[in-house]
């Protein structure tokens, strides 16, 4: 299965972007602002920082924070815990992908439903295909 998460908006504080599952629009992304580490330009800070852009392995494992089932991406350089979990701000959201509606700035609404999609989508894939998900 391939997810593909396009950035359309690097703002101070905040980035905005669209999920697509196989091609096909899914929901706006909310992350934290997007800072140019990957290529040395400016420092990552802790808990406020983008993940690289990058093709990462993901799997669904049992959150401990949020006590359910959720996708969990691997080997992000420099970063640990990278999930795709409901929330709707940057506060939300310590480098971890929050899915939704971006109708208002900065924010994105309906959360756990758009998660809902997701997880359907993923748990509905046939048996030992694998998941990746590509950040640009």
């Amino acid at each position: 299965m391939y997810i593909r998460l396009k950035r359309i908006a690097r703002q101070v504080g905040y980035t905005i972007g669209r999920l697509y599952i196989e091609g096909k629009y899914i929901c706006d992304t909310l992350e934290p602002q997007w800072r140019d580490i990957k290529r040395g330009k400016e420092i990552k800070v802790r808990g406020k920082t983008a993940i690289p852009e990058g093709l990462y392995p993901v799997v669904v494992t049992k959150s401990p924070r949020f006590k359910c089932w959720l996708p969990l991406l691997l080997n992000v350089k420099g970063f640990e815990g990278i999930r795709i979990h409901a929330g709707n701000t940057a506060k939300d959201t310590e480098g971890c992908i929050l899915p939704g509606e971006n109708r208002r700035k900065g924010v994105v609404l309906n959360s756990r439903y758009a998660l809902s999609r997701i997880m359907k989508l993923i748990n509905g894939r046939k048996p030992g295909e694998a998941v990746h998900i590509r950040v640009e």
